[in-house]
């Protein structure tokens, strides 16, 4: 088996055409085609099912493309281990980053890291929660950050930061009126929330405080980032639930952050990292996770509250 007939398994099974795969290759379509056979002869195993109107896996190929991607990954960060060392860094801290991470925590982070351990390259990387969970697992990443610590065995979540789980606004909305916004009065309207599946650990937090309510939840659009709630948000389409911090980052001029009324919801961040497992410059890294403050001062990210809504809260 040569890396040549896995790149080619990858792009069929990402493809599930022949020909689309082979126009990605830029190789013909024959040669693919043997390729893929040479594979399924290596493994003793059929690892597609290939008609004249579709190609599909077997369940052999969907247990094989569990693991093919990961071996280019760690072929990669061989490469980029090595260029680093010629670049003069002396180490190197492979960081997963999923469900977003506090805005203004991150730039603070990283900031610290390169003061103290200059000669530590950074490497982060954007990932869902299982594959962040594989990949500590399988030592493609030393340390990740998530909003969920049911995270298995052989990984060790710790609680680090806590933000206040906030309710996008639109500017003139007559939500506005509240200061503190009952759950029941966010359940009539309809609301923009994360894609549990690009953002598992943040959508799971989410839920468990809109399972406080009787009501079902009227959830008009899933979105794959804060940034793209906040636009949906700004335009008037939703309401949008997410950290404090995600809602002061934005951009987005016609969106105001109100807490929701009772006892504040918070949004929790955890740092994980494999059980058992800590060199040095993890243990060190740790310590400045913890070291970062709360951003200053959750700002309105209203540019002024309109003056005719009023406050009809008691």
């Amino acid at each position: 088996m040569e890396l040549r007939h896995l790149r080619c398994f990858l792009a069929v099974a990402e493809e599930l055409h022949f020909a689309r795969a082979a126009e990605r290759l830029h190789i013909e379509q024959s040669p693919l085609s043997r390729t893929i056979k040479e594979l399924e002869e290596d493994l003793g195993e059929q690892l597609f099912i290939r008609t004249s109107r579709s190609t599909r896996l077997t369940r052999a190929g969907k247990l094989f493309l569990e693991h093919v991607p990961r071996i280019f990954t760690a072929l990669q960060q061989a490469r980029d281990s090595v260029q680093a060392a010629a670049n003069g860094f002396h180490g190197q801290l492979r960081i997963a980053l999923s469900d977003g991470i506090t805005p203004s925590r991150l730039p603070a982070l990283l900031a610290l890291c390169r003061q103290e351990e200059p000669e530590v390259e950074i490497r982060l990387f954007e990932v869902p929660l299982s594959q962040q969970i594989k990949g500590l697992h399988d030592d493609l990443y030393d340390v990740g950050f998530a909003q969920s610590d049911e995270v298995g065995d052989g990984v060790v979540a710790q609680a680090v930061w806590s933000d206040p789980l906030m309710v996008a606004v639109p500017a003139r909305h007559p939500l506005l009126r509240h200061k503190r916004i009952p759950l029941e009065e966010v359940l009539r309207h309809p609301l923009v929330l994360c894609d549990p599946q690009v953002c598992e650990g943040h959508a799971r937090q989410v839920e468990r405080v809109l399972r406080r309510a009787d009501t079902e939840p009227l959830i008009a659009e899933r979105v794959s980032s804060c940034d793209l709630m906040m636009a949906l948000v700004s335009a008037g389409f939703a309401l949008g639930i997410t950290g404090a911090p995600h809602i002061a980052a934005s951009r987005e001029s016609g969106v105001v952050a109100r807490p929701l009324a009772g006892r504040a919801p918070m949004l929790t961040t955890y740092v994980l990292h494999r059980e058992g497992e800590s060199s040095d410059v993890l243990e060190r890294f740790i310590e400045r996770v913890l070291a970062i403050e709360s951003p200053e001062g959750h700002r309105s990210t209203s540019p002024v509250e309109p003056e005719s809504l009023e406050d009809n809260d008691p």
